[in-house]
């Protein structure tokens, strides 16, 4: 049968049938609602409509082997049952969770025997393929490559992190989004009256608010929406003419609590922490809270975004303000002895501070230069005179020889080479004219009197 998985196949019972059609019957809406065509999908037109990628394969049935990438609820599963159905696959679905390179292999031998027998493809669907490990994604390197199975893998997390480039290389990254509201309304609205796997037999009426409600909650997760809605049609009072109003008190009811879409270990993590840095760099203390709350809120490490907020104070703060690494690092010290809730507001506290802080990047872009020069000089030797005379020897070849001492002088400045000889006269450190960096640069004057530029032109 198109599409059937092979254990399905052959062995039918009345009692296995039944089971089926029970099951089926007490699954969850958004399971029961189910597109069973193409016709039937909702969202991702981008790549489902006509003329885009994916409804070109199935035009010409070629289907290739693909990651569908995207949030919770967008239809992933669905449309990978839906391409193998389209393309007269046989389809098999294992999780990546319990699968193992055993199961893998023996997916491989009943797909290469099915070609050889019935002359008919097969489609492994592998849901939340980033929870393979390296040993468990080189198994499926050789059956990609050969055509023995075509593979479509389902991620919440970004490919590029999760899967191996070997892997990645041989499949079509395709990227689902959040279904909009318009679209989730298509399929509430479906639900709502579809008296065979739907909603219908209740008579549920949904008040406008409270379907803006819903739509809002389910943050464009079709699945949110659809089970939520289930809840709440069931919660609904029975009227006297057996229709069930649903109203916001059910929506929220059914949802309880909203919870924050936040991937401690993928895109998003990096997304946020990288939303809050730049709020911070360019002094917008709301964008800096915003962040920040997503990330805690959100279920993300404290005391890494503790030691990312240091990052932050000697990046782009540095010596502009120098009480910005102390505020930070008394944060970190806070989180680690309140814990949260308590800590979080230290962390809220400390990148206020940062985006109030004027910024400099003198220090960062210093010590960039530096990095780079000591890979090009590292066995460049130390200048005589800044070396250590501990011996008698050493005294007799030089060590010391010249060495100014800065006590010596007025001011206990003197000027004298610290570089080593091909580096003689360089400069890596421009003070800004940025908060306390300015009284650095006008300390240094002495030093580079006739240097007139505080930041050095990245253009020449």
């Amino acid at each position: 049968m198109r599409g059937e998985s092979s254990k399905a196949k052959g062995g039918r019972t009345l009692f296995s049938a039944a089971g089926d059609a029970f099951a089926e019957q007490n699954a969850p809406l958004a399971t029961r609602m189910r597109p069973r065509s193409i016709a039937e999908y909702v969202g991702q037109a981008d790549l489902v409509g006509p003329g885009r990628l994916l409804r070109r394969a199935l035009e010409h049935d070629r289907l290739f082997s693909l990651i569908l990438w995207g949030p919770p609820g967008t239809g992933k599963t669905t449309l990978a049952r839906l391409l193998a159905q389209q393309s007269a696959a046989h389809f098999e679905q294992l999780s990546a969770v319990s699968a193992g390179v055993a199961e893998l292999r023996n997916v491989a031998k009943e797909a290469r025997e099915r070609a050889n027998m019935e002359q008919q493809r097969t489609v492994l669907f592998l849901d939340e393929i980033h929870r393979l490990n390296k040993g468990q994604q080189d198994a499926l390197l050789p059956y990609v490559e050969d055509g023995t199975f075509t593979l479509i893998g389902a991620t919440t997390e970004n490919p590029s992190f999760e899967v191996n480039g070997a892997l990645l290389s041989r499949c079509r990254v395709v990227t689902l989004n959040a279904l909009s509201d318009d679209d989730l309304g298509v399929l509430v609205d479906r639900a709502l009256v579809d008296d065979e796997r739907g909603l219908g037999s209740l008579h549920g009426v949904l008040e406008l608010e409270a379907r803006q409600l819903l739509l809002n909650l389910a943050n464009g997760d079709a699945r949110a929406a659809l089970n939520a809605l289930e809840v709440a049609a069931l919660a609904a009072p029975l009227s006297s003419d057996g229709t069930r109003t649903i109203s916001t008190a059910e929506i929220v009811e059914a949802y309880q609590r909203r919870t924050i879409p936040y991937d401690k270990s993928g895109e998003l993590h990096y997304d946020a922490i990288s939303a809050l840095h730049k709020s911070v760099r360019d002094s917008d203390p709301d964008g800096a809270l915003y962040w920040l709350g997503r990330m805690l809120e959100g279920g993300e490490d404290r005391l890494y975004v503790a030691r990312r907020v240091i990052r932050m104070a000697v990046e782009d703060i540095g010596l502009a303000d120098p009480q910005a690494l102390p505020q930070c690092i008394a944060a970190q010290q806070a989180v680690h002895f309140l814990g949260m809730p308590e800590g979080d507001l230290a962390l809220a506290q400390a990148v206020v501070y940062l985006a109030q802080a004027p910024k400099s990047n003198a220090v960062y872009r210093a010590y960039g230069a530096v990095r780079e020069d000591v890979q090009a000089t590292r066995n460049d030797p130390v200048p005589l005179h800044l070396r250590n005379a501990v011996t008698g020897l050493m005294e007799g070849l030089g060590y010391g020889a010249g060495y100014q001492y800065a006590h010596d002088f007025a001011g206990a400045q003197v000027l004298q080479e610290h570089l080593p000889a091909n580096l003689a006269g360089h400069r890596y450190y421009f003070p800004t004219d940025h908060g306390y960096e300015v009284r650095v640069r006008d300390r240094l004057a002495w030093r580079y009197p006739d240097d007139e530029q505080t930041i050095p032109d990245e253009t020449s």
